[in-house]
């Protein structure tokens, strides 16, 4: 309801909506103001009765699932396997297969059931694991839900994330089982979402669509930074509202802005990261997928010790919380991106900023359930008519996975500056000086060679070159080097002119008569 200022109470009723079709009146109201009213109004109104059991109608259809499951002789994974749906109706007084409890009645679905047993196997994780985490203790509801309005839940152990997804998203995943599991048998390592279980619980006429997937940022670890990043740049910047946050989740403007040097990590680590990206990207851009972005989670060290040391003096020394070592396989950023932990217990990547501070980095590719349908075809036209079409978000799978990579690798991602071999510095520094023997002797002298005829021939001819064969423009970036040779009673000078850029190379040779 709003005030119009005139003592009247305007009511809007919303039935049956999403942020995803509003249609809007010719009205002076924004989409945007829409959304929000729906998700601070009408999305918790609508869930007020289901949000509170439906995670124990969810702990009740995963125990029985699984648990049925368990029984059931294992198997190879067929192709019909990816299109099966399993419902069991748990009524509240109870059944022969189900328990009695104290909700309403509910149905619930589980979707390609001896698919997703396969990809926990394949991930380390055990039914009885399974089941313990997200069954034995209450789930807990997160405060920041997704632009969609979604729901997220995280279980007590910091292993398993819950979201709510759309129908479409549903469905689109289940078209992308199989090409999923063709990946995921080549390559057990990737960013890409571990998804574990596909569920929908059916109450009150409604479809609750619910994903299991792996958790990318342990709670158990103090993010300092927070990035959602996508490669794009128009309206890519955290709103005032989301700036207000504890941990806010900032955009692709805000860390060209406030990390200008972007994350620093060693050669290795970086190249297993573009790597990565580079075979995760393909994937996607193969199955038309576009609009998914890499969130990047940072946790200063240094930062971290200053805390717990004021923390530790104003409250005393207390027993601190250790980080849980999660125990599925390849599900930290550490071990998705085929390197080495580095005893880094949290699966972390070691990385530093440009004030040489001591940082973790938890990275993982999420929303790829958005495929370039018509819908996201006619978003792109729009957008490219008002703006350049280039820096949108929304844009063809090939061109967006070529922009994200180049983003990530260039701007986000950079490598620790090498250092200089024995080699080059000797010939950064010039030849030694050898001994002149019987004969002719050649002695070479290096750019720093004191001589005030030499160096202001040196100067000179460097000039005329510049001057007439490579352009004024070009000065800047020109590397004189030069070196004197005694052949008999002459002395030969030789003069190299290369340019930085463009590695253009001139030598010049003057002959002079012996100096006293």
């Amino acid at each position: 309801s709003e005030n119009d200022g005139n003592g009247t109470v305007i009511v809007f009723l919303f039935i049956n909506i999403s942020p995803a079709n509003i249609h809007l009146p010719s009205c002076n109201f924004s989409k945007s103001v829409f959304q929000d009213v729906y998700r601070s109004l009408i999305f918790p109104f609508f869930f007020q009765t289901t949000s509170s059991t439906l995670k124990a109608a969810l702990q009740l259809g995963i125990t029985y699932t699984v648990g049925s499951l368990n029984q059931k002789p294992e198997r190879d994974v067929l192709l019909q396997d990816f299109e099966v749906m399993e419902s069991i109706f748990f009524p509240s007084e109870g059944s022969n297969l189900t328990p009695a409890h104290h909700y309403g009645d509910f149905r619930f679905k589980t979707y390609a059931p001896v698919a997703f047993r396969y990809f926990r196997e394949m991930f380390g994780i055990r039914p009885d694991d399974y089941m313990y985490s997200l069954c034995n203790e209450q789930l807990i509801e997160l405060s920041n839900s997704g632009a969609s309005g979604s729901l997220f839940y995280v279980s007590r152990d910091d292993e398993f994330i819950i979201k709510t997804v759309q129908h479409k998203e549903a469905e689109f995943l289940q078209k992308l089982l199989p090409g999923y599991f063709m990946n995921l048998n080549q390559n057990k390592r990737t960013l890409l979402p571990k998804f574990y279980g596909l569920y929908c619980v059916q109450a009150a006429g409604k479809n609750i669509r619910i994903v299991v997937m792996n958790n990318l940022l342990p709670s158990a670890v103090r993010m300092h930074l927070k990035f959602d990043l996508k490669g794009s740049t128009y309206k890519r910047r955290a709103s005032p509202k989301e700036r207000e946050k504890a941990v806010p989740t900032f955009k692709d403007l805000d860390f060209i802005q406030d990390m200008p040097e972007g994350l620093i990590l060693e050669v290795d680590k970086y190249n297993a990261v573009c790597k990565t990206l580079q075979r995760d990207c393909l994937l996607l851009q193969s199955f038309k997928i576009m609009d998914y972005s890499l969130l990047v989670g940072v946790h200063n060290i240094d930062q971290a010790s200053r805390e717990q040391d004021r923390e530790a003096e104003a409250e005393g020394a207390g027993a601190q919380r250790r980080p849980q070592i999660q125990k599925s396989l390849y599900s930290t950023a550490i071990e998705a991106i085929q390197a080495e932990s580095g005893g880094v217990e949290t699966g972390g990547i070691p990385a530093r900023n440009s004030k040489g501070e001591r940082l973790l980095v938890y990275i993982g590719i999420i929303d790829i359930l958005q495929s370039y349908r018509l819908v996201k075809r006619l978003e792109h036209s729009w957008k490219a008519l008002v703006h350049d079409g280039d820096t949108v978000s929304v844009h063809r799978p090939s061109f967006y996975a070529e922009r994200f990579q180049k983003f990530m690798c260039n701007v986000v991602f950079r490598k620790v500056a090498a250092k200089a071999s024995p080699c080059k510095k000797r010939r950064a520094n010039g030849p030694s000086k050898k001994p002149a023997g019987s004969g002719a002797s050649l002695t070479p002298t290096s750019i720093g060679y004191k001589h005030p005829l030499l160096q202001q021939q040196a100067s000179t001819d460097t000039k005329e070159d510049s001057e007439g064969v490579i352009g004024k423009l070009w000065k800047k970036t020109l590397q004189c080097s030069c070196f004197r040779f005694i052949v008999g009673n002459k002395q030969v000078l030789l003069i190299t002119t290369k340019h930085v850029k463009w590695r253009f190379h001139n030598t010049l040779m003057r002959v002079y008569p012996p100096i006293q």
